[in-house]
């Protein structure tokens, strides 16, 4: 009886059980029955209700045999899952596709490779498929734990080890594929399963990257299902694929674990790798999403202001890469930023570099602090070129803005507000990064196009730039004048120009020029002497080398190609007889070198200016005097004077007249129509404009104090008139007049009798800023401020005084008040009021 029941027992078995159990055979080499495999396919279609029993009768027999070590009938067991995925998409394929992901789970656990790499491929046939509901409550969270794990393998056979590698990279390749577009698995795009992600794709890719630098051949490093294939370019396609699909609110959760792995593997020094992977980033998300990223640059950057210098200079060079991929496109609200964050750490750099007395005690070596000042400037270097890069990227506009806002942090002795503390870093710091912002000046101005001179020479930005003109460093002077090249050239004739020499044919350089524009004209007359002025100052400096020589006659052929008219023509030439006659008169004691160098300058500016203004009377004349220097006095011409070891004579003789360009002479040259002559006669003075409107007042007492520091030991900068304000009037025109003579002038701005009481005064007056208390110097500027105050009431009185009238003129007198008749005729009204 007993055996009767059993023997009935097999037919009641499920269906879904017989033809599941008939397609694994006796023997699992002969592998998946197929045509029971079609029966049992044909059988999900038909009743999909069944598909969630199919499935969990499969993994039940598939655990079972992953526990007794049958691996043959687990490769049966999946391979029948996959087929049966691929040809089921009914709503009842969701509790399938549980228990077919259980079933991967299962293999992936497994400590054999095989298993987890069968797991793997069945994943990704998974995830290729289109699923048309959204899931609600499935979740991969394990999958991105272990394939992660997987990429991170270290088996003790390198092929092994390959294989799982690769695995790994396709589960997490078929992760994102399979989440990425769904909205309902946005949970992927948080920092811990990013923190897995992305680290796992870096490290295959750093893996590669190391082998090939360490001379390993390039050979495959692994076979898949395609064929051969590499961890590194899968982990590189994979990252790319990942960015790629990242949407705006992602991009910070998707770059921060690139910059934390970047740390735990200290890859910024060296950081090719790093650039590399900045590289991909750029080019794999859309370009609207670039300022996230270097937002997150510098943000890391800031949070490295304290570590070694080639760490940091990898993190800027890494930015400067982003940078530049990013400047022609989107780089949003963070372009002011970007120079703000570079110009703090350049300032911190200079901090580092020249360091305190703490920082640099008696134990530290002259090695090691060497060594340390070739790092940080290895960091300045790389913000330099950052900045330079990413300015000359931008547009005109935008430039423009940059320009005045680098030039506004650049320190100037005696600025109100100078954003960097030159009182801290000293003089040699200051002077560090003077050179430094005036150096990525050049790099944002180079190319830089502006069609008025009055919108890219605004008076803020070309103010301190001249300020630092005058300072006592050829260096910087030499940087100003290039600054001056870019903005100025706009046809970029500077190349045919450089060198300062004779042109025997200026017409064979093919200078480009337009017509001077009426807006270009209105800027020379209203900054055209201050350019004078700062070229007759710069060109008697007596640490000038033969560059600043040949920078400041490419400064006047410039300005003769870009900004001359027929006034502009006179102008220069007075100036270059100025220079004549400064270097002749040799009031200040110069050098017979710069004297030399200033007489060769002048000879080859006029002779490059008569071709230019194409007058043969006058190319003749400069002709005549250049031939003769050439026989007598080679000297005073620049392919001599700037030659090495050339001889210099202990003097120049006035009395050679014929050796020195006349000013009659050239007078008669260009007396025909469009030149005014006359004014060749007037000699060349630097002048300083003398306003009396109380506005120009306050502006000139701010601008004196500025430029005391900053004058040139040879010329006063700034001439301050003391003016004593009498209780009646202001003195008249005709009085002013009598008063201040060319005579005055002329000993007025003669101090050279005054050179070391200038120097002992602004001594004093550092020291005394430095080392006094604050309630001394708080003290002392009160005292100047109320001195202020009180002048500027008595001139406020006078101007709001109702004028005096016959009937009588109210007066103080003893504390009373008195009126005083006064006739008409005698009445004496001020100049600042008109009725």
């Amino acid at each position: 009886m007993p055996a009767g029941v059993c023997g009935c027992c097999g037919p009641l078995r499920p269906r879904y059980k017989r033809l599941v159990d008939n397609i694994f055979p006796e023997d699992p080499k002969g592998g998946l029955s197929k045509s029971d495999m079609e029966k049992l396919t044909f059988y999900a279609v038909s009743a999909p209700e069944k598909l969630d029993r199919i499935g969990a009768y499969l993994a039940e027999r598939l655990s079972r045999d992953v526990v007794r070590h049958r691996y043959g009938y687990v490769v049966i067991a999946m391979e029948a899952l996959d087929q049966l995925l691929m040809a089921c998409h009914s709503q009842s394929i969701k509790p399938f596709v549980e228990s077919f992901l259980h079933m991967v789970a299962k293999l992936l656990e497994s400590r054999e490779p095989d298993l987890q790499v069968l797991g793997t491929n069945s994943f990704v046939k998974f995830a290729n498929i289109e699923e048309d509901t959204p899931s609600y409550h499935r979740r991969y969270d394990f999958f991105v734990s272990q394939f992660s794990a997987m990429c991170h393998s270290t088996h003790e056979d390198p092929e092994t080890r390959t294989r799982i590698r690769v695995a790994g990279i396709k589960g997490l390749q078929g992760v994102v594929r399979k989440t990425v577009n769904d909205e309902l698995q946005a949970i992927i795009w948080e920092p811990q399963h990013m923190d897995k992600l992305i680290p796992s794709m870096l490290f295959n890719m750093q893996d590669m990257d190391d082998l090939d630098r360490a001379g390993h051949p390039s050979t495959p490093s692994g076979v898949g299902e395609d064929g051969e294939e590499n961890p590194a370019t899968l982990a590189e396609s994979c990252f790319r694929e990942l960015l790629g699909r990242a949407a705006y609110g992602n991009m910070n959760n998707a770059v921060r674990p690139v910059l934390v792995h970047l740390d735990n593997h200290h890859l910024w020094d060296p950081n090719e790798f790093a650039v590399s992977c900045f590289r991909i980033i750029m080019y794999s998300i859309q370009a609207q999403h670039s300022h996230h990223v270097i937002q997150q640059v510098l943000n890391h950057l800031d949070n490295h202001k304290k570590t070694m210098p080639r760490v940091r200079a990898g993190i800027v060079q890494v930015l400067l890469e982003t940078v530049a991929i990013a400047a022609k496109g989107s780089v949003g609200p963070t372009v002011l930023e970007v120079f703000n964050t570079l110009l703090k750490h350049l300032r911190m750099s200079v901090d580092f570099e020249l360091g305190d007395g703490s920082r640099r005690n008696s134990s530290t070596s002259a090695s090691s602090t060497r060594g340390k000042e070739n790092e940080e400037r290895i960091v300045q270097n790389a913000i330099i070129q950052t900045i330079g890069f990413f300015g000359g990227n931008l547009p005109d506009y935008q430039r423009a803005e940059v320009m005045m806002f680098i030039m506004g942090k650049v320190p100037v002795y005696g600025t109100p507000c100078h954003t960097l503390d030159s009182v801290k870093i000293g003089h040699q710091g200051t002077k560090r990064v003077q050179t430094m912002l005036l150096s990525s000046l050049i790099m944002v101005t180079s190319g830089f196009k502006s069609k008025s001179m009055a919108a890219a020479l605004p008076p803020p930005f070309l103010d301190p730039l001249f300020s630092i003109s005058l300072m006592e460093d050829s260096e910087l002077r030499q940087l100003v004048l290039e600054i001056l090249h870019n903005i100025i050239d706009r046809h970029d004739n500077r190349a045919k120009l450089r060198g300062i020499r004779i042109i025997p044919n200026v017409a064979s350089l093919k200078i480009k020029r337009e017509k001077i524009s009426k807006q270009d004209v209105a800027f020379m007359k209203k900054h055209g002497q201050q350019l004078y002025r700062h070229i007759y100052l710069g060109c008697k400096e007596e640490d000038n080398v033969h560059k600043n020589f040949e920078l400041l006659f490419t400064t006047l052929a410039i300005l003769t190609i870009e900004l001359a008219n027929e006034e502009v023509v006179i102008d220069l030439i007075r100036l270059s007889i100025a220079l004549q006659d400064m270097a002749l008169a040799n009031d200040e004691n110069m050098p017979m070198f710069i004297r030399c160098g200033v007489m060769a300058l002048v000879a080859a500016y006029l002779n490059f200016l008569s071709q230019m203004v194409a007058n043969p009377p006058f190319c003749q004349h400069v002709s005549k005097v250049i031939e003769l220097r050439n026989m007598d006095a080679p000297y005073l011409l620049p392919e001599h004077v700037f030659r090495d070891k050339c001889p210099l004579p202990e003097s120049l003789d006035k009395d050679e007249r014929l050796l020195y360009f006349q000013t009659l002479d050239m007078s008669e040259c260009l007396s025909g129509p469009g030149y005014n002559t006359e004014r060749l006669s007037v000699p060349y003075v630097p002048q300083v404009t003398v306003v009396y409107t109380v506005g120009k007042i306050l502006h000139r007492c701010m601008q004196t104090s500025r430029d005391r520091l900053t004058r040139r030991k040879s010329y006063v900068d700034t001439i301050s008139l003391q003016v004593d304000i009498m209780s009646n009037n202001l003195p008249d025109k005709t009085q002013l007049a009598e008063e201040i003579t060319f005579e005055t002038l002329k000993k007025a701005i003669d101090t050279t009798g005054l050179e070391e009481q200038e120097r002992e005064k602004r001594r004093q007056v550092m020291e005394k800023f430095q080392k006094a208390p604050f309630e001394e110097i708080a003290a002392h500027c009160e005292s100047k401020a109320n001195m202020l105050h009180d002048r500027l009431a008595q001139i406020f009185e006078l101007t709001i005084r109702p004028p005096p009238s016959p009937s009588g003129v109210a007066s103080i007198s003893a504390g009373h008040t008195q009126h005083q008749s006064v006739p008409i005729y005698e009445m004496k009204f001020p100049d600042l009021c008109v009725y």
